[in-house]
């Protein structure tokens, strides 16, 4: 719910590097390659009713022998042909008479190959669930030729909607490639309403990190749509949608919309008992209270958060609370708290490997600083933190924080050039976002700077474009 120290980052092949295609080009090139090597180079794989015949011979059974009292000789001999397909139960019987594994015999892989292949996908799973992005990307490259060897589409989606997921915060474009990719397949009969609708939550999940917001939106709508048309349980998926489609609205400036999908997120947290689940709930309600103003009701929501993933023992989402309680604190004028907590987030997210939320919390105090009067201070951390999120495409929000940050700091030294390139890459940097409350607080920055140069009449147009942005309505 998306910063691995890259090497190639698919989870399926070894660390060697595969020259600059991106991950998802990888595993589908490998996935392509290994359907051509099936169909053209290696010989089809025997059906079951192939490797039915073939197992009664070798056991020296004639199809009467097979049959014995619960069945007719016809219909072994109809499985044989590939006429009918017998039952879960038909399959367990067959294969306890002729001593064989019903796995291997349903689909020529045994029952041990299969367990292999799920037990990696889980544990891959809980180390992406963890937020264990480098672990989790060993994991599901260690999977790979397990997944591959057992033929199941099942398996196939589950490893890349899991690798998209691990992918999504560093790499949202190669996320998609893999998501793309485990849509078609999931179109397939054997999938229900509910496998495609988490595919589409997990795209919408992309979406938002490369801030296609609209977009996002209508993904994160569809998934919630189609659980629910599906009648089948979807709990938890719904409550990823709510949260997901929260920070939506909020990035839209639908406040009201927000609200709402944070209230459905936490009663559905509530009813489920999910500390995890709980955690994030309670962390959107501290952001939509933070906006409304409401700063002791946000720090107490975020303080819930904060406990909820001190149970899991989850020290990336306590690093990230912490942040957040360090502005809380300062928005109630307590800085010597705020740095505390906002030195805490620095050293928790040191220490699980998390380095842009370490740029975060870098960036948080840079703000910090600047608002105390020390702007070299805030100047030399707004730039550590840029060097930190070089590159982070999916990180826009925080690279155009800490440029704003450095742009005000390098004002208030009357490093004037410096700090109109600053501003200008901040409000680029919001432009990408295509957040118009952000791109105002760049504009208010560019009126300052003209102010100090004299400039009034640009100054004046600056901050009327973000009064405009701000409040809705036109001179």
């Amino acid at each position: 719910m998306l910063d691995p120290k890259r090497q190639c980052l698919c989870p399926f092949w070894g660390i060697v590097p595969f020259g600059g295609l991106r991950t998802g080009q990888v595993f589908g090139i490998l996935l392509r390659v290994t359907a051509h090597t099936k169909s053209i180079s290696a010989p089809r794989p025997p059906r079951l009713g192939e490797r039915l015949r073939q197992l009664r011979v070798a056991a020296g059974l004639t199809q009467s022998d097979l049959a014995g009292d619960r069945f007719s000789k016809e219909y072994i001999s109809q499985i044989e042909r590939g006429k009918t397909r017998p039952t879960v139960e038909t399959i367990d019987w067959l294969a306890l008479r002729l001593g064989v594994d019903a796995g291997y015999l349903a689909s020529g892989v045994s029952s041990d190959e299969r367990a292999k292949a799920e037990a990696m996908l889980a544990r891959a799973d809980a180390l992406t669930q963890e937020q264990r992005f480098p672990e989790a990307v060993e994991e599901y490259r260690r999977a790979l030729s397990s997944v591959l060897a057992t033929g199941s589409q099942e398996l196939q989606v589950r490893a890349l909607a899991g690798e998209a997921t691990a992918l999504a915060h560093g790499e949202p474009r190669a996320a998609l490639d893999l998501l793309t990719q485990a849509r078609a397949i999931a179109e397939g009969e054997s999938f229900s309403d509910i496998d495609r609708a988490d595919i589409l939550f997990r795209l919408g999940m992309c979406r938002y990190l490369l801030s296609s917001i609209s977009t996002a939106i209508n993904l994160f709508s569809e998934a919630l749509a189609l659980g629910e048309r599906s009648g089948l349980p979807s709990d938890r998926l719904r409550l990823d949608v709510f949260s997901w489609r929260s920070r939506c609205y909020r990035r839209q400036r639908d406040y009201e919309a927000a609200r709402e999908d944070v209230e459905h997120a936490l009663e559905l947290a509530e009813a489920m008992h999910d500390p995890r689940a709980l955690g994030e709930a309670y962390f959107q309600a501290s952001v939509l209270a933070e906006r409304d103003g409401h700063w002791v009701l946000a720090r107490t929501y975020a303080e819930k958060a904060k406990t909820q993933y001190e149970i899991l023992a989850e020290q990336s989402n306590v690093a990230r609370l912490h942040n957040n309680l360090g502005g809380l604190e300062f928005l109630l004028g307590r800085p010597d708290e705020a740095i505390a907590h906002l030195k805490q987030a620095f050293a928790f997210a040191l220490e699980v490997g998390r380095e842009h939320d370490a740029a975060t919390a870098v960036s948080s105090l840079a703000q910090v600083h600047l608002r105390t009067g020390d702007a070299p201070k805030a100047e030399e951390q707004a730039r550590h933190a840029l060097s930190i999120l070089d590159g982070r495409e999916d990180l826009l929000d925080e690279i155009g924080n800490a440029r704003l940050v450095l742009g005000r700091a390098l004002l208030e030294q009357d490093r004037l050039d410096e700090a109109d390139t600053a501003l200008a890459e901040a409000e680029d940097a919001f432009a990408r976002m295509s957040s118009t409350s952000h791109r105002a607080a760049a504009w208010i920055a560019q009126g300052d700077l003209a102010t100090r140069r004299g400039d009034d009449q640009r100054a004046a147009v600056l901050y009327r474009r973000a009064a405009e942005a701000l409040q809705d309505f036109r001179f």
